[in-house]
């Protein structure tokens, strides 16, 4: 999973590449001066804070950085000249083996077909293609991306949005996750409970209902550990 340093040392290190402190960076970008402060990055009794997907949207928008490049912050050690934007190939290897930074990307609408995960609900099959993502697959094994396709997540996720989603990861109440049912059905929703036999799901998008699904009915659940947007 991303870690909180992580995300503010990518924002820290967009502030410099454009000449600007983080209250600056903050400033250009719409926010309030002090948004990016250290001082705000922890909480009165040291819980963490950590930016919002808003905050870093509108970040991107203001400095024109593509968010390719803003994961590639996260990796002091990379020459951020050489950095691809938008870079995506098609994979055609059977499984996904460790390639780099790639990790597999599918629509929303292909991961409802049978083929393109394995019985765990980890990546499998032919037909993805592939997106750049900072940590390496040795330790985020199995981490893949989906694509929004259509309106039924606003106004959180947009179409053409990326979840990168952890398959296998613990999910706990309030996560946001992605839910495939044994009919094929793929739907991104906040995690409200779960019990032995059941999850409660909050829809993303308040003209959709609630969903409550018997575990029997699922096919895999994974959470959604980062949004590019």
């Amino acid at each position: 999973m991303l870690s909180h340093n992580q995300i503010w040392e990518a924002l820290d290190r967009l502030a410099e590449r454009h000449e600007l402190t983080p209250s600056g960076l903050a400033r250009r970008a719409g926010l309030d001066p002090t948004s990016f402060n250290k001082s705000k990055r922890l909480s009165a009794d040291g819980r963490l804070r950590w930016p919002s997907t808003e905050s870093i949207a509108k970040v991107l928008d203001a400095t024109g950085a593509s968010m390719e490049q803003f994961l590639a912050f996260m990796r002091p050690e990379a020459d951020l000249s050489k950095q691809p934007t938008g870079q995506r190939a098609r994979q055609q290897e059977s499984t996904f083996s460790p390639q780099g930074s790639s990790i597999p990307l599918l629509g929303f609408a292909q991961a409802g077909a049978g083929g393109f995960f394995d019985d765990g609900g980890f990546p499998a099959g032919q037909g993805w293609d592939v997106v750049e993502f900072p940590a390496a697959p040795s330790q985020k094994a199995g981490v893949y991306a989906l694509e929004v396709q259509g309106e039924s997540m606003m106004p959180l996720y947009r179409d053409g949005d990326v979840l990168i989603v952890e398959p296998g990861a613990q999910v706990r109440r309030n996560d946001r996750v992605v839910v495939r049912t044994n009919e094929g059905e793929v739907m991104a929703k906040v995690l409200l409970r779960q019990s032995p036999r059941s999850i409660e799901l909050l829809s993303l998008n308040p003209e959709h209902p609630n969903r409550t699904l018997e575990l029997s009915d699922v096919d895999w659940i994974a959470r959604i550990i980062w949004a590019s947007q």
